[in-house]
């Protein structure tokens, strides 16, 4: 029998778009009520890509960074750090601070950084980065959240409506039952049904069944065995949420496997045919500038096959550029 791996990861980074105050509010209650979530959220992906190109990010998963307005009316932002790992890793507080003052120091803003532990070491709990040198000391404080805490409040997490609190149960249960499969599967439907007692919304159903069924893996003959007592469950509850999304991503991951499979070979055939035209122009006219390579890089397939048999007339590049031109003043007739 096959065991699927069991991801900790990838399933946080949606969450956390979709339910970033209920994020916040249930992790860092402290930091919610200051927060005015009457305005709108921003997650900044692209400037936390800048900040964190060049790092050494071991094990991220789900990092984010968000702006927000506080209550006072003023702009923050905070940097949200899930580390779901299986061991401590000795360099996280310094990450941690190289984050932080990385932003602060880029984008000239104040910076709340916040972490959430997955790990299973009770003992591991960095809260701090301190460094000193003659006299010169720094010292960084963030908060953190341990999962692994919750397994003494398992009776708080029953009882909270909080999508995260679903998430820590999953999570812990996942940890749990690694080496026992037909234990996962057990607590894996006790989750599910868990989802339409609460009175979720179908969405918030689906968002959260498929954070459960990406973490909590089972293997091919279990995994058929829960899909029949999901069935079971929508039937008993009249809700058809998750069995009919299913129908319809079999559908559509049948009909967007074709549509790829056909992009992916026209794009192959344009490098193909890109390489050889771009080889062919150096060989006729030497080195070509690369505001006119990036020129023909944009050529559509039939424009690169066009440029292959017109290159045996170009004698200098700005025979290459006047043909480039010209294909340009086409394409503008074409869509007039």
């Amino acid at each position: 029998m096959s065991e699927p791996s069991t991801e900790f990861d990838s399933p946080w980074k949606q969450l956390l778009e979709a339910y970033f105050e209920a994020f916040i509010a249930f992790f860092f209650p402290q930091a919610s009520d200051r927060i005015d979530w009457t305005r709108p959220i921003e997650f900044l992906d692209k400037e936390l890509q800048q900040v964190v190109r060049d790092a050494d990010s071991g094990k991220r998963l789900a990092d984010k960074l968000v702006k927000v307005y506080l209550a006072d009316g003023s702009e923050a932002w905070v940097l949200v750090h899930v580390e779901i790992q299986s061991q401590p890793e000795r360099d996280f507080a310094e990450r941690m601070f190289q984050y932080h003052y990385r932003i602060r120091d880029r984008y000239s803003r104040q910076v709340a950084s916040f972490a959430v532990l997955g790990d299973d070491r009770a003992s591991w709990r960095p809260q701090t980065f301190d460094d000193e040198l003659f006299g010169c000391r720094i010292s960084f404080v963030f908060p953190v959240v341990k999962l692994l805490d919750y397994r003494s409040r398992w009776s708080e997490l029953e009882r909270s409506t909080n999508p995260f609190a679903t998430v820590v149960m999953a999570h812990l249960k996942a940890q749990e039952t690694r080496h026992n499969r037909r234990e996962r599967q057990q607590w894996k439907l006790s989750l599910i049904r868990r989802l339409y007692e609460l009175g979720y919304s179908a969405q918030d159903i689906i968002n959260l069944f498929h954070f459960i069924d990406w973490l909590m893996s089972l293997p091919e003959a279990l995994e058929q065995e829960f899909w029949q007592q999901v069935r079971q469950i929508e039937e008993e509850k009249r809700m058809q949420y998750v069995t009919s999304v299913e129908r319809r991503a079999k559908q559509e991951g049948i009909e967007e496997g074709i549509q790829q499979g056909l992009q992916q070979g026209l794009q192959q055939g344009l490098q193909q045919e890109l390489s050889l035209v771009l080889r062919l122009l150096e060989r006729r006219l030497g080195a070509i500038a690369p505001e006119l390579v990036e020129r023909v890089r944009r050529l559509p397939l039939e424009g690169v096959e066009e440029l292959g048999v017109n290159l045996l007339d170009f004698d200098s590049e700005a025979d290459l550029r006047h043909w480039l031109d010209s294909q340009r003043l086409g394409a503008s007739d074409r869509n007039i």
